[in-house]
């Protein structure tokens, strides 16, 4: 199966490379700085494999979507398991659906963080889309997952607030979350798919991801190009530091999927190390903080879920940062 996925890759990247070698060309021969044509040219790339990958997610959102709430059945025990292993599949929903199951008190708070510490939000896609960096997403995501594991389980066992819910309190909030409407990015539905979205969805989300990617790749090269190369970055970005996990961490925080593929490209280009991506990316729990944020009926509680959130994160991050070392 890896051998297979290798090889298709492989095939779709030489296609790619064959459809946009005569833009490439004229790109090149445009009256503009050759550190502003490279950024065009290397987004341009990814494009046909986020578009085929945000289809692939589409479609297993339209087919699962509606077995995402079953996480409460998983609640007591498997919670963190189980939500950690279906959040590290990149798509926003799983946070979503898991911060309105939180705010109904139908799983638990070690099982919330499990899904907001495994969730990429943007990052495998961006990954992905740059064939040669493929070997890069299994560490990151089996990193993810462990953390998650711990981090949930250990929460659960220290501070397990969870409101005892009788049978019809359960069922009632259940039915609750089924009649609303969840919405994920780019407002589509996460809960109850359109098949209009199956095809509208992945192509108006790679244009979207596609501008973030631009700019940020144009301000990235623009910024090395100042610094004289790759080889400086490490210098300015605060590299072997303390500190670059721990500002990650906070970046991730923000709920917005330009901070994660901001994150995954600082990555891609070695400017951050692996722990520091490992802690952007742990804290970047995307929409699921906006609703939590909403629906949670305690602001004290949301911030307690934020603080436990960005100090497993940097710790994370450092503790992986210092073994890297």
């Amino acid at each position: 199966m890896h051998t297979f996925l290798i090889e298709l890759v492989t095939c779709l990247n030489t296609l790619n490379e064959l459809i946009f070698s005569p833009l490439d060309g004229v790109i090149e021969k445009l009256p503009i700085a050759e550190w502003l044509a490279d950024a065009i040219i290397d987004s341009l790339h990814m494009l046909p494999f986020l578009f085929i990958i945000f289809v692939v997610i589409e479609l297993v959102e339209y087919f699962y979507s509606n077995k995402m709430n079953n996480l409460a059945k998983f609640s007591s025990k498997a919670g963190p398991f189980v939500g950690s292993l279906a959040a590290s599949f990149p798509q926003c929903g799983f946070s979503v659906i898991a911060s309105t199951l939180y705010t109904k008190r139908l799983i638990t708070k070690g099982t919330l963080i499990a899904v907001y510490l495994s969730t990429s939000d943007e990052a495998i896609p961006v990954i992905l889309s740059e064939p040669t960096k493929i070997y890069l997403v299994v560490p990151l995501l089996i990193t993810k997952i462990v953390i998650a594991l711990v981090a949930g389980y250990l929460i659960d066992f220290i501070i397990d607030y969870k409101h005892k819910l009788t049978k019809e309190e359960a069922d009632k909030a259940s039915a609750e979350i089924l009649e609303e409407t969840q919405e994920g990015c780019c407002h589509h539905h996460v809960n109850k798919p359109r098949k209009r979205d199956l095809l509208l969805h992945p192509l108006e989300h790679t244009v979207n991801v596609f501008v973030f990617i631009l700019i940020i790749t144009i301000a990235l090269n623009y910024f090395i190009h100042r610094i004289g190369g790759e080889e400086n970055l490490g210098q300015y970005m605060l590299g072997n530091s303390v500190f670059q996990p721990i500002i990650t961490a906070i970046a991730g925080l923000i709920p917005n999927c330009a901070i994660s593929i901001a994150i995954t490209l600082l990555y891609l280009k070695g400017a951050i190390g692996f722990g520091s991506v490992i802690s952007g990316l742990c804290s970047s729990a995307g929409l699921g903080i906006l609703v939590l944020f909403k629906k949670n009926t305690s602001l004290k509680d949301t911030f307690k879920i934020l603080l436990l959130l960005l100090i497993i994160s940097m710790f994370s991050g450092i503790l992986i940062q210092a073994v890297y070392n």
